[in-house]
């Protein structure tokens, strides 16, 4: 290879190689810019967010909250409550099914043995005989009455029941027009404060999976199927049981400062 064409093949190469070089700083450029660009989305995507309203659903009467559904019961060991047993309904509601509740509320030392609902705080999940539950062994923790819009653990509800809480279901499948007209009789009932307690309705609404009725009302050892919100017994079975010192195991109990964040807290 002649003088002139070694120099001309040198030149060559010091083009490539300079070539090279401007496309491997072009790309670290390009990889600058874009790093840039995605720091700024996601700046702007979070100022975004910020700026909107907080999350949680409304109930029917205004307002919001995050709603925290109380967690499943684990740990301990499972239990099976015994058959509860049916006893003559002596409430003067038509339809209501009463349970044995001997005992109750002046000793609470009968138990199982005498065929009246369990009473005894365990700490692990609980199978019930009825559903959904009238009365049994339960969780020690109670949850904070109000309104859920996802089914909860039973074994927090039956406290609440204990204390004198009214357990209102409803199958998951009802109309959002009843969903909402459940919601609103429950805000129109009065707060009460039993024993001096911070006041509350004493209710719960809530969803609950298989329920045998579009609508169900439970306390300690009393229940009642409807197949509409409408029906005025519902009206009749909460004015006799709820936060009451003839049918209330442990009247006085609170129905808040629990566990768990109902709908518009």
């Amino acid at each position: 290879m002649s003088k002139g064409a070694r120099n001309k093949q040198r030149a060559r190469e010091k083009v490539a190689q300079m070539r090279a070089q401007q496309r491997r700083a072009e790309r670290r450029r390009n990889l600058i810019t874009l790093g840039a660009i995605v720091v700024v989305a996601a700046a702007v995507i979070g100022v975004v967010i910020a700026a909107l309203p907080s999350g949680g659903s409304s109930s029917s009467g205004g307002g919001s909250s995050k709603e925290v559904i109380p967690p499943t019961v684990s740990g301990g060991t499972p239990r099976v409550q015994p058959a509860a047993l049916v006893v003559p309904n002596t409430s003067g509601i038509r339809g209501v099914v009463a349970y044995d509740t001997t005992g109750w509320p002046s000793s609470s030392h009968n138990g199982p043995a005498a065929r009246a609902l369990g009473h005894a705080h365990v700490p692990g999940p609980v199978t019930y005989s009825v559903a959904p539950p009238v009365g049994g062994d339960h969780n020690a923790t109670w949850m904070n009455c109000g309104i859920y819009d996802k089914p909860v653990p039973s074994e927090y509800a039956v406290h609440n029941l204990e204390h004198g809480a009214v357990w209102i279901t409803y199958q998951p499948s009802l109309p959002k027009s009843e969903v909402a007209g459940l919601r609103a009789f429950v805000e129109r009932q009065s707060s009460l404060s039993p024993g001096g307690q911070g006041g509350s309705r004493y209710l719960d609404l809530t969803p609950y999976p298989g329920l045998p009725a579009p609508v169900v009302a439970s306390s300690w050892g009393f229940q009642l199927r409807l197949t509409s919100p409408t029906d005025p017994r519902l009206q009749d079975f909460v004015s006799k049981f709820r936060a009451s010192k003839t049918y209330t195991p442990e009247y006085g109990g609170e129905c808040t400062g629990g566990i768990g964040t109902p709908l518009g807290k």
